[in-house]
């Protein structure tokens, strides 16, 4: 990433924390505790790539990494403090979309290190690559779901969302995996295409940057 690149992530980051702050402050004013402590959670979890990020053995494109942190943010923050999820119908459908293409993206960055790394042999078709990246974005989703069901049936929360009609939520964790499953098909066959047709996308910029960041990984 170009030092300009590496300004905006940390300008983008850093605006973001900020907002969060203003927020917190506002909480610890109001004396509303348990919330001031899950955002918190949140913005430890959205500052730890900038943080952390350099102590972990395998370094994610930084592009791929600012599109997660405002994910989170979307989702926690606006979805959750900001109460997004009641004020546009649209919000949780775009995320879970969002999701299944971040996943399948890093789907194809995980099999495309097996595929070059020359101490695995492996030599995967296309049509195998989307595959697998298909069923990982799907898989990682119905897990989420999973999370979400259980931490409602232990705290008495509402990470599921039940619609008009339906008070379990059962039609909004189908709806998700549904969404979940559409992201993932658009960039699988998105992928696909790119590797039999060997068009120059930003999966090719991606792959490049991740390659310079993690030499280690495709060595002899």
């Amino acid at each position: 990433m170009t030092t300009s690149g590496q300004r905006m992530h940390l300008g983008i980051l850093l605006m973001l924390q900020a907002v969060m702050a203003l927020e917190l402050a506002l909480l610890l004013w109001q004396g509303m505790w348990g919330s001031a402590v899950w955002l918190l959670a949140i913005m430890l979890v959205t500052g730890a790539p900038a943080l952390f990020g350099h102590r972990l053995p395998v370094r994610i494109p930084a592009e791929y990494e600012l599109l997660t942190i405002l994910f989170v943010f979307g989702a926690l923050f606006l979805g959750e403090f900001r109460s997004y999820y009641e004020r546009f119908w649209w919000w949780d459908i775009a995320l879970h979309a969002s999701s299944g293409l971040l996943l399948g993206i890093l789907g194809f960055l995980l099999v495309y290190v097996l595929n070059e790394n020359k101490r695995v042999d492996l030599n995967m078709r296309p049509g195998f690559v989307a595959l697998f990246a298909f069923v990982f974005a799907v898989t990682v989703g119905t897990f989420w779901e999973i999370f979400e069901f259980t931490v409602d049936q232990v705290f008495g929360t509402t990470m599921q969302k039940p619609m008009l009609g339906d008070t379990s939520g059962l039609t909004d964790t189908m709806w998700d995996l549904v969404v979940d499953a559409l992201g993932a098909c658009v960039i699988s066959t998105f992928g696909w295409w790119h590797m039999k047709h060997r068009q120059h996308s930003f999966l090719d910029a991606w792959i490049d940057r991740f390659i310079e960041r993690n030499p280690a990984l495709f060595r002899d």
